[in-house]
Protein backbone atom coordinates (compact mmCIF):
# COMPACT_ATOMS: atom_id res chain seq x y z
CA UNK A 1 0.00 0.00 0.00
CA UNK A 2 1.50 3.39 -1.40
CA UNK A 3 0.37 6.46 0.58
CA UNK A 4 0.04 9.76 -1.30
CA UNK A 5 2.32 12.16 -1.01
CA UNK A 6 1.29 15.77 -0.57
CA UNK A 7 2.14 18.30 -3.32
CA UNK A 8 5.91 19.80 -3.67
CA UNK A 9 6.00 23.61 -4.37
CA UNK A 10 6.59 26.00 -4.86
CA UNK A 11 4.18 26.37 -7.93
CA UNK A 12 3.68 29.32 -10.06
CA UNK A 13 0.77 31.56 -10.33
CA UNK A 14 -0.23 33.18 -13.67
CA UNK A 15 -3.24 35.43 -13.95
CA UNK A 16 -4.69 36.66 -17.50
CA UNK A 17 -4.90 38.88 -18.91
CA UNK A 18 -2.63 40.70 -17.52
CA UNK A 19 0.05 38.20 -17.01
CA UNK A 20 1.27 38.79 -13.65
CA UNK A 21 3.08 35.60 -12.19
CA UNK A 22 4.20 34.84 -8.72
CA UNK A 23 4.87 32.02 -6.46
CA UNK A 24 3.35 29.81 -4.31
CA UNK A 25 4.52 27.71 -1.62
CA UNK A 26 3.77 24.64 -1.03
CA UNK A 27 0.25 24.47 1.65
CA UNK A 28 -0.15 28.23 1.25
CA UNK A 29 -3.09 29.67 0.02
CA UNK A 30 -2.89 31.77 -3.41
CA UNK A 31 -4.17 35.22 -1.83
CA UNK A 32 -1.22 35.84 0.49
CA UNK A 33 1.48 34.78 -1.77
CA UNK A 34 0.31 37.44 -3.85
CA UNK A 35 -0.04 39.55 -1.47
CA UNK A 36 3.39 39.18 -0.61
CA UNK A 37 5.07 39.72 -3.79
CA UNK A 38 2.85 42.98 -4.69
CA UNK A 39 0.35 41.26 -6.99
CA UNK A 40 -2.69 43.01 -6.56
CA UNK A 41 -5.14 40.66 -6.80
CA UNK A 42 -9.15 41.37 -6.00
CA UNK A 43 -9.81 40.79 -2.06
CA UNK A 44 -12.07 41.57 0.48
CA UNK A 45 -12.54 39.32 4.07
CA UNK A 46 -9.86 36.81 3.66
CA UNK A 47 -11.57 34.08 5.54
CA UNK A 48 -13.79 32.78 2.69
CA UNK A 49 -16.70 34.66 3.79
CA UNK A 50 -17.87 37.26 0.72
CA UNK A 51 -16.25 35.87 -2.60
CA UNK A 52 -14.64 39.01 -3.82
CA UNK A 53 -11.37 36.58 -4.71
CA UNK A 54 -13.51 34.32 -6.74
CA UNK A 55 -12.34 33.75 -9.96
CA UNK A 56 -11.73 32.02 -12.61
CA UNK A 57 -9.00 28.43 -12.77
CA UNK A 58 -8.04 28.07 -16.73
CA UNK A 59 -5.02 25.39 -15.84
CA UNK A 60 -4.06 23.47 -12.45
CA UNK A 61 -5.62 21.76 -9.65
CA UNK A 62 -6.52 23.87 -6.35
CA UNK A 63 -8.15 22.59 -3.21
CA UNK A 64 -10.14 24.44 -0.90
CA UNK A 65 -10.07 25.32 2.91
CA UNK A 66 -13.04 26.06 5.02
CA UNK A 67 -15.39 28.45 2.84
CA UNK A 68 -18.79 29.40 3.23
CA UNK A 69 -21.31 28.36 0.46
CA UNK A 70 -22.28 31.86 -0.08
CA UNK A 71 -19.08 32.96 -0.92
CA UNK A 72 -18.16 29.71 -3.50
CA UNK A 73 -20.89 27.20 -4.23
CA UNK A 74 -20.71 23.95 -5.45
CA UNK A 75 -21.82 24.81 -8.55
CA UNK A 76 -19.31 27.53 -9.08
CA UNK A 77 -16.83 24.91 -7.66
CA UNK A 78 -17.48 22.71 -10.26
CA UNK A 79 -17.71 25.20 -13.17
CA UNK A 80 -13.94 25.75 -11.99
CA UNK A 81 -14.38 28.82 -9.93
CA UNK A 82 -11.78 29.69 -6.97
CA UNK A 83 -11.62 31.87 -3.96
CA UNK A 84 -7.99 32.80 -4.11
CA UNK A 85 -8.16 33.31 0.08
CA UNK A 86 -8.41 29.69 1.04
CA UNK A 87 -7.41 28.03 -2.76
CA UNK A 88 -3.84 26.19 -1.92
CA UNK A 89 -2.36 25.05 -5.36
CA UNK A 90 -1.57 21.55 -6.04
CA UNK A 91 -0.06 22.01 -9.12
CA UNK A 92 0.98 25.08 -11.88
CA UNK A 93 -2.00 27.33 -12.25
CA UNK A 94 -3.51 29.64 -14.69
CA UNK A 95 -6.04 32.06 -13.47
CA UNK A 96 -8.26 34.83 -14.62
CA UNK A 97 -9.63 37.68 -13.26
CA UNK A 98 -9.70 41.10 -14.91
CA UNK A 99 -8.99 43.43 -11.90
CA UNK A 100 -5.65 42.96 -10.83
CA UNK A 101 -3.57 45.94 -10.33
CA UNK A 102 -0.95 46.71 -13.27
CA UNK A 103 1.49 48.83 -10.45
CA UNK A 104 2.58 46.95 -7.42
CA UNK A 105 0.19 46.84 -4.18
CA UNK A 106 1.55 48.95 -1.99
CA UNK A 107 3.34 47.09 0.73
CA UNK A 108 2.07 45.81 3.85
CA UNK A 109 3.30 46.90 7.04
CA UNK A 110 2.77 46.45 10.59
CA UNK A 111 3.36 49.11 13.09
CA UNK A 112 2.11 51.24 16.23
CA UNK A 113 -0.60 53.80 15.86
CA UNK A 114 -1.86 56.16 19.16
CA UNK A 115 -5.62 57.35 19.59
CA UNK A 116 -5.65 60.61 18.91
CA UNK A 117 -9.43 61.37 19.65
CA UNK A 118 -12.68 59.58 19.98
CA UNK A 119 -15.89 61.07 18.59
CA UNK A 120 -19.37 59.50 19.04
CA UNK A 121 -21.17 60.64 15.50
CA UNK A 122 -24.39 58.72 16.69
CA UNK A 123 -25.94 56.18 18.96
CA UNK A 124 -23.47 53.30 17.53
CA UNK A 125 -20.95 54.57 15.71
CA UNK A 126 -17.65 56.31 17.03
CA UNK A 127 -14.90 58.11 14.58
CA UNK A 128 -11.57 57.14 15.96
CA UNK A 129 -8.69 58.91 14.82
CA UNK A 130 -5.10 56.70 15.05
CA UNK A 131 -1.91 58.70 14.51
CA UNK A 132 0.41 56.55 12.95
CA UNK A 133 4.70 56.74 13.06
CA UNK A 134 5.57 59.75 11.01
CA UNK A 135 9.00 57.93 10.05
CA UNK A 136 7.05 54.87 8.24
CA UNK A 137 4.51 56.32 6.71
CA UNK A 138 2.19 53.76 4.87
CA UNK A 139 1.06 54.27 1.69
CA UNK A 140 -2.68 53.18 0.86
CA UNK A 141 -5.44 53.39 -2.04
CA UNK A 142 -8.44 55.79 -1.10
CA UNK A 143 -10.63 52.50 0.08
CA UNK A 144 -8.48 50.17 1.37
CA UNK A 145 -8.58 48.70 5.20
CA UNK A 146 -6.03 48.02 8.14
CA UNK A 147 -6.36 45.54 10.78
CA UNK A 148 -6.37 45.65 14.47
CA UNK A 149 -4.17 42.93 16.08
CA UNK A 150 -5.40 42.25 19.29
CA UNK A 151 -3.55 40.91 22.40
CA UNK A 152 -4.50 37.40 22.05
CA UNK A 153 -3.86 37.05 18.10
CA UNK A 154 -7.54 37.80 16.67
CA UNK A 155 -7.82 40.35 13.91
CA UNK A 156 -10.46 43.16 12.93
CA UNK A 157 -10.81 44.90 9.96
CA UNK A 158 -11.70 48.83 9.53
CA UNK A 159 -12.05 50.98 6.30
CA UNK A 160 -9.95 54.04 6.28
CA UNK A 161 -12.65 56.68 6.02
CA UNK A 162 -9.95 59.75 4.73
CA UNK A 163 -8.03 59.84 1.15
CA UNK A 164 -4.18 59.18 1.53
CA UNK A 165 -3.45 63.43 1.09
CA UNK A 166 -5.62 64.00 4.48
CA UNK A 167 -3.26 62.12 6.89
CA UNK A 168 -1.65 65.17 7.82
CA UNK A 169 -3.82 67.43 9.75
CA UNK A 170 -3.59 71.12 9.87
CA UNK A 171 -4.13 71.14 13.76
CA UNK A 172 -1.03 68.00 14.04
CA UNK A 173 0.65 70.94 16.27
CA UNK A 174 -1.92 71.16 18.37
CA UNK A 175 -3.40 68.25 19.37
CA UNK A 176 -0.15 66.35 19.57
CA UNK A 177 2.46 68.88 20.69
CA UNK A 178 4.23 66.79 17.98
CA UNK A 179 5.71 67.87 14.72
CA UNK A 180 2.71 68.31 11.92
CA UNK A 181 4.14 65.57 9.98
CA UNK A 182 2.83 62.79 12.06
CA UNK A 183 0.23 60.98 9.93
CA UNK A 184 -3.20 60.25 10.92
CA UNK A 185 -6.23 58.29 9.70
CA UNK A 186 -9.68 58.01 10.42
CA UNK A 187 -11.71 54.90 11.03
CA UNK A 188 -15.54 54.82 11.35
CA UNK A 189 -16.49 51.79 14.03
CA UNK A 190 -20.06 50.71 14.82
CA UNK A 191 -20.48 48.98 18.57
CA UNK A 192 -21.51 45.63 18.09
CA UNK A 193 -22.86 44.64 21.51
CA UNK A 194 -21.05 41.71 23.12
CA UNK A 195 -18.31 42.38 20.55
CA UNK A 196 -14.65 41.91 22.06
CA UNK A 197 -13.14 44.86 20.21
CA UNK A 198 -15.84 47.07 19.80
CA UNK A 199 -17.50 46.89 23.20
CA UNK A 200 -13.96 48.03 24.59
CA UNK A 201 -13.92 50.94 21.78
CA UNK A 202 -16.94 52.27 23.34
CA UNK A 203 -17.02 51.56 26.75
CA UNK A 204 -13.23 51.34 27.80
CA UNK A 205 -10.82 53.12 25.03
CA UNK A 206 -8.98 56.32 25.95
CA UNK A 207 -6.90 59.26 23.58
CA UNK A 208 -3.30 58.47 23.38
CA UNK A 209 -3.97 54.15 24.02
CA UNK A 210 -1.19 51.99 21.65
CA UNK A 211 -3.02 49.82 19.40
CA UNK A 212 -0.98 47.60 16.50
CA UNK A 213 -2.22 47.99 13.31
CA UNK A 214 -1.21 46.29 10.04
CA UNK A 215 -2.42 47.52 6.81
CA UNK A 216 -2.79 48.62 3.94
CA UNK A 217 -5.42 46.08 2.64
CA UNK A 218 -8.00 45.03 0.35
CA UNK A 219 -8.77 45.87 -3.61
CA UNK A 220 -11.14 48.29 -3.01
CA UNK A 221 -10.13 51.50 -4.51
CA UNK A 222 -11.02 54.00 -7.18
CA UNK A 223 -10.30 52.85 -10.58
CA UNK A 224 -8.97 56.33 -12.10
CA UNK A 225 -8.83 54.89 -15.61
CA UNK A 226 -12.16 55.39 -16.42
CA UNK A 227 -14.54 57.73 -17.83
CA UNK A 228 -17.91 55.84 -16.91
CA UNK A 229 -20.29 57.47 -14.79
CA UNK A 230 -20.25 55.95 -11.24
CA UNK A 231 -22.74 54.70 -8.34
CA UNK A 232 -21.22 54.98 -5.00
CA UNK A 233 -23.13 52.44 -2.61
CA UNK A 234 -23.17 52.42 1.12
CA UNK A 235 -24.94 51.01 4.37
CA UNK A 236 -24.19 52.28 7.95
CA UNK A 237 -20.66 52.85 8.11
CA UNK A 238 -19.43 51.29 4.70
CA UNK A 239 -19.77 54.83 4.10
CA UNK A 240 -16.46 55.06 5.61
CA UNK A 241 -14.34 54.07 2.42
CA UNK A 242 -17.07 55.98 0.22
CA UNK A 243 -15.93 59.06 1.47
CA UNK A 244 -12.00 58.38 1.44
CA UNK A 245 -13.23 58.27 -2.46
CA UNK A 246 -14.99 60.91 -2.74
CA UNK A 247 -11.72 62.36 -1.07
CA UNK A 248 -9.83 61.12 -3.41
CA UNK A 249 -11.86 62.37 -6.36
CA UNK A 250 -12.19 65.48 -5.30
CA UNK A 251 -8.03 65.74 -5.10
CA UNK A 252 -7.59 64.43 -8.16
CA UNK A 253 -10.03 66.30 -10.05
CA UNK A 254 -12.34 63.30 -11.06
CA UNK A 255 -15.48 64.86 -12.96
CA UNK A 256 -17.51 62.11 -14.12
CA UNK A 257 -20.55 61.86 -12.47
CA UNK A 258 -20.89 60.26 -9.36
CA UNK A 259 -24.20 59.50 -7.76
CA UNK A 260 -23.57 58.44 -3.89
CA UNK A 261 -27.00 56.10 -2.23
CA UNK A 262 -26.28 56.26 1.55
CA UNK A 263 -28.74 53.48 3.14
CA UNK A 264 -29.77 53.60 6.82
CA UNK A 265 -32.40 51.86 9.31
CA UNK A 266 -32.87 55.57 11.05
CA UNK A 267 -31.57 58.67 9.91
CA UNK A 268 -29.65 59.44 12.67
CA UNK A 269 -27.52 55.78 10.85
CA UNK A 270 -26.38 58.70 7.90
CA UNK A 271 -23.89 59.92 10.69
CA UNK A 272 -21.98 62.55 8.32
CA UNK A 273 -24.92 63.66 6.66
CA UNK A 274 -23.61 67.54 6.96
CA UNK A 275 -20.48 66.42 5.55
CA UNK A 276 -21.96 65.20 2.08
CA UNK A 277 -24.24 68.04 2.39
CA UNK A 278 -20.87 70.24 2.24
CA UNK A 279 -19.25 67.95 -0.41
CA UNK A 280 -22.20 69.12 -2.71
CA UNK A 281 -21.61 72.43 -2.58
CA UNK A 282 -17.79 71.64 -3.75
CA UNK A 283 -18.18 69.04 -6.16
CA UNK A 284 -21.11 69.84 -9.07
CA UNK A 285 -20.21 66.30 -10.61
CA UNK A 286 -21.94 64.40 -6.98
CA UNK A 287 -25.25 63.61 -6.82
CA UNK A 288 -26.78 62.26 -3.20
CA UNK A 289 -29.70 60.04 -2.78
CA UNK A 290 -30.29 58.91 1.38
CA UNK A 291 -32.64 56.17 1.91
CA UNK A 292 -34.06 55.12 5.21
CA UNK A 293 -35.83 51.57 5.53
CA UNK A 294 -37.05 51.88 8.68
CA UNK A 295 -37.82 55.74 9.93
CA UNK A 296 -40.75 55.90 12.44
CA UNK A 297 -43.03 58.89 12.94
CA UNK A 298 -40.86 60.94 15.33
CA UNK A 299 -38.17 60.48 12.69
CA UNK A 300 -40.88 63.08 10.40
CA UNK A 301 -38.60 61.65 7.53
CA UNK A 302 -39.43 62.50 3.70
CA UNK A 303 -36.88 61.64 1.66
CA UNK A 304 -36.21 57.75 0.02
CA UNK A 305 -37.42 54.73 1.99
CA UNK A 306 -36.95 50.96 0.68
CA UNK A 307 -33.67 49.04 0.60
CA UNK A 308 -30.88 51.13 -0.60
CA UNK A 309 -29.78 49.18 -2.98
CA UNK A 310 -32.95 48.74 -4.52
CA UNK A 311 -32.88 52.64 -5.16
CA UNK A 312 -30.52 52.61 -7.50
CA UNK A 313 -32.00 50.16 -9.80
CA UNK A 314 -35.12 52.66 -9.51
CA UNK A 315 -33.23 55.64 -10.26
CA UNK A 316 -30.81 53.45 -13.10
CA UNK A 317 -32.61 50.24 -14.62
CA UNK A 318 -29.79 50.52 -17.08
CA UNK A 319 -26.20 50.22 -15.74
CA UNK A 320 -24.56 48.58 -18.45
CA UNK A 321 -22.09 52.07 -19.02
CA UNK A 322 -21.71 52.47 -15.28
CA UNK A 323 -19.11 51.67 -12.29
CA UNK A 324 -20.38 50.72 -9.43
CA UNK A 325 -18.76 51.08 -6.05
CA UNK A 326 -19.94 49.34 -3.21
CA UNK A 327 -19.43 48.93 0.87
CA UNK A 328 -21.91 48.08 3.88
CA UNK A 329 -23.16 44.97 4.83
CA UNK A 330 -22.87 41.56 3.06
CA UNK A 331 -26.93 41.06 2.32
CA UNK A 332 -26.71 44.72 0.81
CA UNK A 333 -23.36 44.23 -1.14
CA UNK A 334 -24.42 40.24 -2.47
CA UNK A 335 -27.98 41.56 -3.61
CA UNK A 336 -26.47 44.32 -5.37
CA UNK A 337 -23.97 42.61 -7.05
CA UNK A 338 -26.46 40.05 -8.05
CA UNK A 339 -29.51 42.19 -8.89
CA UNK A 340 -27.29 45.26 -10.88
CA UNK A 341 -26.20 41.96 -13.34
CA UNK A 342 -29.30 40.28 -13.71
CA UNK A 343 -31.60 43.28 -14.31
CA UNK A 344 -29.54 46.24 -15.32
CA UNK A 345 -26.73 44.77 -17.39
CA UNK A 346 -23.47 45.58 -15.38
CA UNK A 347 -20.24 44.30 -16.28
CA UNK A 348 -18.86 41.91 -13.18
CA UNK A 349 -15.82 43.73 -13.65
CA UNK A 350 -17.37 46.79 -13.25
CA UNK A 351 -18.69 46.22 -9.11
CA UNK A 352 -16.36 47.47 -6.88
CA UNK A 353 -17.27 45.86 -3.51
CA UNK A 354 -15.82 45.32 0.11
CA UNK A 355 -18.36 43.53 1.97
CA UNK A 356 -18.34 44.59 5.66
CA UNK A 357 -18.25 40.95 6.95
CA UNK A 358 -18.57 40.47 10.69
CA UNK A 359 -16.80 37.70 13.41
CA UNK A 360 -20.49 36.09 13.12
CA UNK A 361 -20.40 36.25 9.04
CA UNK A 362 -16.94 34.70 8.89
CA UNK A 363 -18.11 31.63 10.88
CA UNK A 364 -21.81 31.75 8.88
CA UNK A 365 -21.86 27.86 7.15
Amino acid sequence: MTTAQAPVGPFQVTVQPSGRAFTVDAGEAILPAAIRQGVGMPYGCKDGACGSCKCKKLQGTVVHGPHQTKALSPEEEAAGYILTCCGVPQTDLLLESRQVTDESAFPIRKMPSRVLSLERKSHDVMLVRLQLPANDTMRYHAGQYVEFILRDGARRSYSMANAPHTMVRADAVAVLGQPAAAPSIELHIRHMPGGKFTDHVFNAMKEKEILRVEGPYGSFYLREDSDKPMILLASGTGFAPIKAVIEQMQFKGVTRPATLYWGGRRPADLYLDDWVQGKLAEMPNLKYVPVISNALPEDNWTGRTGFVHRAVLEDFPDLSGHQVYACGAPIVVDSARAEYSAQAGLPSDEFHADAFTTEADKHVG
